[in-house]
Order: C-alpha cells, then sequence, then structure tokens
C-alpha cells in the first residue's frame, strides 16, 4: 500500500497497486480493479488523472 505520510501535503510516496486507470468517453477518468477487471470509481471532481494510479493504453 502507499504511504501518504505527511497527510495533508498533497504527496503520494509509491504507486497505489493493483489499479489501473482508463478515460471514459465523457472525459472522466475511471479507476479499475487489475484482479478483477470491474471499474472501481469515476473522478467527477476534476478532469485530472487519479494521482498514483497507473493508466492504461
Amino acid at each position: 500500500m502507499a504511504t501518504n505520510l505527511p497527510t495533508g501535503d498533497g504527496q503520494r510516496k509509491g504507486m497505489v497497486r493493483k489499479r489501473s486507470q482508463t478515460q471514459a468517453p465523457n472525459g472522466n477518468w475511471v479507476k479499475r480493479d487489475a484482479d478483477s477487471g470491474r471499474f472501481m470509481n469515476q473522478k467527477t471532481s476534476s478532469k485530472t488523472p487519479f494521482k498514483g494510479v497507473r493508466k492504461e493504453k
């Protein structure tokens, strides 16, 4: 698991494991579980990708 200390500084040390992300047709980024392949979360707050999650090609 990635560590986030100290909290509140907006930085992550390490990557989020067993996760990937892709961009949906509407422009939002969608996070996917690598084990099951299910979509987990869609980022609607901004058009920037999730932090620390690798991108699919």
